[in-house]
């Protein structure tokens, strides 16, 4: 089932960011092949850029702290599951303490890395990292899926503590809300919201079956959601017909 994430505010999507660009650099470290490692590499340095703009390890301490304080008044609470929360609260502290262990900045010891950097500044050019412009890469590119991969773990060790941390908080998040069943008709679905608390991130899920896709526009006062069509071929056009749909909107 298609499901779609959208964020209401740049905190949120940060965190969507980095899980959306960890998830390809894993994907295509494990595939193996150098074209793979190609593309896991240049992600990876995606990844660094947004860990620079932003005070990404401060924010999520204090996000798993607040967490770890919500969830132990809950202990003892009929109505939740001891085990989950249990196993919740240690995914908290375990993350938590393996953010602390690391004191410099995140991404550190990859900035300190001169030959990476070298790569970096020439990715951010079309056709940029060719072998006539870094022979070196290449010739790294060449040295055999072992050895890469030896080179990835450890560049990726000192990230893997925040890629865990926004694993459970974008977790919780999207466990946080009720789920409804709606229906866009005609493509269309305006929402006004309420309540002292405002959303962080509504979630859309569609059936398999279903030829359309949303695009978002919301705030804290009101969400509107239309669905369209894609051919490829021009502009998403407006779909027509009644859509059905779940929402859930979600809050830390």
């Amino acid at each position: 089932m298609p499901s779609y994430d959208y964020p209401f505010n740049e905190r949120i999507r940060t965190l969507l960011r980095v899980e959306d660009l960890f998830a390809k650099v894993l994907h295509n470290v494990a595939a193996g092949h150098e074209h793979h490692h190609h593309c896991a590499l240049l992600t990876l340095l995606q990844v660094l850029d947004i860990v620079d703009r932003s005070e990404l390890k401060s924010e999520l301490l204090q996000e798993l702290d607040r967490q770890k304080h919500a969830m132990n008044l809950l202990i003892g609470n009929p109505a939740i599951v001891a085990d989950a929360l249990h196993a919740t609260l240690n995914d908290i502290e375990l993350a938590a303490n393996a953010l602390r262990v690391e004191t410099t900045k995140l991404g550190q010891s990859l900035r300190a890395n001169e030959w990476l950097m070298s790569i970096k500044q020439r990715a951010g050019i079309p056709g940029g990292v060719c072998e006539f412009d870094l022979p070196s890469y290449h010739y790294w590119l060449g040295l055999g899926e072992e050895r890469r991969s030896r080179d990835f773990d450890t560049w990726l060790q000192p990230l893997i503590p925040m890629h865990h941390a926004i694993i459970i908080i974008l977790r919780i998040l999207r466990g946080s809300g009720a789920t409804t069943p709606l229906v866009a008709t005609g493509g269309a679905y305006q929402k006004m919201l309420s309540g002292s608390k405002p959303a962080q991130m509504l979630k859309i899920e569609v059936a398999d079956d279903i030829t359309c896709f949303p695009e978002v526009s919301a705030n804290k006062y009101a969400i509107n959601i239309r669905f369209n069509t894609l051919d490829c071929t021009q502009k998403p056009q407006k779909y027509d017909g009644d859509v059905h749909f779940s929402l859930t909107l979600c809050n830390l």
